[in-house]
């Protein structure tokens, strides 16, 4: 049950995150789940090493997901355009 809630959470992460970047046209719905899965454990592993918590439950996971697929999808911005946009 924990991996379909991932998937939605992923989803909906990466989704946004494709809007907040302005990268939404170039991306699907398999590619937005796989940044938002990616960007959660980019979030996971960078925020307590800036000494952010964002707490349990599905709000949690969803900010730090979505904090870390915006900083995922900087960085493929970087490499792709020379800028972060």
């Amino acid at each position: 049950m924990n991996f379909i809630i991932y998937l939605i959470v992923g989803g909906i992460a990466g989704w946004l995150a494709s809007m907040i970047m302005r990268t939404d046209g170039q991306q699907g719905i398999l590619l937005n789940i796989i940044v938002g899965i990616i960007g959660g454990f980019l979030g996971g592993w960078l925020l307590p090493l800036l000494g952010l918590g964002l707490g349990g439950g599905w709000l949690g996971f969803l900010i730090t997901a979505l904090i870390g697929a915006i900083v995922l999808l900087a960085i493929i911005n970087l490499f792709r355009r020379g800028s972060v946009r």
